[in-house]
């Protein structure tokens, strides 16, 4: 049996084909296209549905795929009739106007319901929602399902309309961890009669017909805690997975829930089954490819350590959210040529990522996870900071894809031998404890400055 996995990113969507041993034995890329319409920048559905659509029969007719399986990233809503959109998918990434979010400000339940940090931007998509029924009310109340994103890729491909707890639980203003339940702004709104029954990551929820074959859809799962059942049902003990991609998410179960600081992006994630999940994030992603000026490939190791002896560092944030708001990046100690500024990028996510771990109080088996450990070098930088710590990488960059694989297997009663991860070689930079001391030092007095101009104000 194979199943295609569709993994929507937000800078890079991507199909894989899975077969039982858990290895990847096709895929494809694109990247979806974001357009203003009517005011908003909004998904082009029709070119990505396409896309997914066309990699899809290919891998029927190519490898024999029975089932397609979805993984999406966070902060994102579709509405839906009975045949298509009501209104187009809203880019996460725009701020409703601030008339407008004065008043959505009020309605937004508090953080110890809902453990959803205030957030700029769509990322919390029931801050979206608001600002959509306020200038769209039509869209609303033509509206018959509200769906998560992956849930709406699920469905677009011919499944049932469903809810599912991982994404619903995703920092989304919607969801109260500790009820198990729709939070107080769901009942405010009126929303709960548009929201689908339940089912679970990966159950089947629809079949549809593709090159004379009859395809099993499964329903979809928030990407992150997808990469985190990629590791759980492997039964490693007690985890923290790093999981990077455009946002960078590091999720602790072992972290009380009083730990949690809502100013620093520290949120309650849900996994599949409900249970809360403290996480601390930050837009590595993005952050890396704005430092090093759209860096690919590999990285010099002597890039590194030239950065390192020349003290050349990355202070945050080059994006919003993220454990250091409020803070305009900049890159201090010298002008560094590309190769060093990739190696600057590098730095920061590894600093980010170590700083992340003090706060979510990791202190058991990191698994690092995804793209921006190409070649394991990242996982060997936080090795090389954090001793006392175990670090593992996954065998393959795709660890949300191969969680949703897996979920899709597991679904139907079917083994999936996933590659266990392997462990991480920790770097041996000379200086790269001190470097890390006066980037704390210089981010600390960041923070303080910033605390005290907002005491002034």
């Amino acid at each position: 049996m194979k199943v295609a996995v569709l993994d929507f990113g937000k800078t890079n969507s991507k199909l894989f084909v899975f077969g039982q041993d858990g290895r990847i034995v096709d895929e494809r890329r694109t990247q979806p296209k974001w357009v203003r319409q009517g005011g908003f920048s909004v998904l082009d559905e029709a070119d990505l549905h396409d896309w997914a659509l066309g990699a899809v029969i290919d891998a029927v007719e190519n490898h024999g795929v029975e089932r397609v399986m979805v993984s999406g990233h966070g902060c994102t809503f579709a509405l839906v009739d009975d045949d298509a959109l009501t209104h187009p998918i809203l880019d996460y990434e725009q701020e409703p106007p601030a008339e407008i979010a004065a008043r959505i400000e009020r309605r937004i339940p508090d953080f110890a319901e809902t453990f959803s940090p205030r957030l700029p931007l769509g990322f919390n998509y029931g801050r979206h929602m608001l600002w959509l029924q306020e200038v769209e009310p039509d869209a609303f109340a033509a509206a018959t399902s509200i769906l998560g994103y992956p849930q709406y890729w699920s469905w677009r491909l011919g499944g049932l309309p469903a809810c599912e707890v991982s994404y619903l639980g995703c920092h989304s203003h919607l969801w109260a961890p500790r009820e198990r339940d729709f939070s107080s702004l769901v009942d405010a709104e009126g929303w709960r009669g548009r929201m689908p029954a339940f089912a679970r990551a990966g159950a089947v929820i629809g079949e549809r017909p593709v090159g004379g074959r009859t395809v099993a859809i499964h329903n979809g799962v928030h990407d992150s805690n997808a990469a985190l059942h990629t590791y759980r049902r492997q039964a490693l003990g007690p985890l923290t997975v790093v999981s990077t991609g455009t946002w960078v998410v590091v999720l602790n179960p072992d972290c009380p829930l009083e730990a949690l600081d809502h100013e620093r992006d520290m949120l309650v994630n849900v996994d599949i089954d409900g249970g809360p999940v403290p996480t601390i994030r930050f837009m590595g992603g993005r952050e890396f490819s704005v430092i090093s000026g759209g860096w690919q490939g590999a990285i010099p190791h002597g890039a590194i350590g030239q950065a390192i002896d020349a003290g050349i560092m990355a202070l945050p944030s080059f994006a919003p959210g993220g454990p250091m708001p409020g803070h305009r990046g900049e890159i201090v100690g010298g002008a560094p040529g590309a190769e060093q500024r990739a190696a600057v990028a590098l730095l920061y996510v590894a600093l980010m990522v170590d700083l992340c771990l003090d706060l979510i109080h990791s202190q058991n088996t990191v698994i690092v996870d995804g793209g921006l450990n190409n070649g394991g070098l990242l996982a060997g930088l936080l090795a090389q900071l954090r001793p006392g710590q175990a670090f593992l990488q996954g065998a393959s960059l795709e660890g949300s894809a191969t969680g949703a694989a897996a979920l899709a297997f597991e679904s139907v009663g079917r083994d999936f031998a996933a590659e266990p991860p392997e462990p991480a070689h920790a770097t041996d930079f000379n200086r790269f404890a001190a470097y890390r001391e006066a980037w704390r030092d210089r981010i600390a007095g960041h923070d303080a400055a910033a605390r005290a101009a907002g005491g002034a104000r």
